[in-house]
């Protein structure tokens, strides 16, 4: 057995090929760029649910710095930060439901990809209008 190649005759044999192991290697397919994804919008759920944790526990501390606190978030950078939020909320709560089909569901692995499309339509469809009616209010003052 050639280690190298993973076939049972030496390198140079007429007839055989260089294979690499199936299914071991990303291509930077929709498989890849999903998981980069799903582990990036953790990244960035965890540390928003950090940064929530320590600014509400200001409300034992102290109140007034509460208020503070709360009060310097009222502009339009973090407006448009509440939308990457939930932005990366709801994609990875979806990807997370494809991940589940995709691991239990007995078809899941030969249609991760119609899946993986779907999650991202149904996505569009939902930020879609939480954009238009959010951005609204952060700078229309409502």
């Amino acid at each position: 057995m050639d280690p190298a190649t993973g076939t049972g005759s030496a390198p140079g044999t007429p007839g055989t090929a260089r294979r690499r192991p199936a299914g071991t290697l990303y291509r930077g397919r929709e498989g890849m760029w999903s998981w980069v994804a799903h582990r990036i919008s953790g990244v960035v759920l965890f540390f928003f649910l950090l940064v929530h944790v320590l600014d509400t526990s200001l409300v034992r501390v102290s109140p007034e710095a509460y208020d503070r606190v709360i009060e310097t978030y009222k502009n339009p950078i973090v407006g448009l930060a509440e939308v990457g939020l939930v932005a990366a909320f709801l994609f990875h709560a979806l990807n997370g439901l494809r991940v589940v089909l995709v691991d239990f569901w007995s078809q899941g692995t030969r249609y991760h990809r119609h899946l993986l499309y779907g999650v991202l339509g149904v996505w569009v469809l939902l930020m879609l209008p939480f954009t238009v009616r959010h951005l609204g209010f952060v700078f229309g003052g409502e």
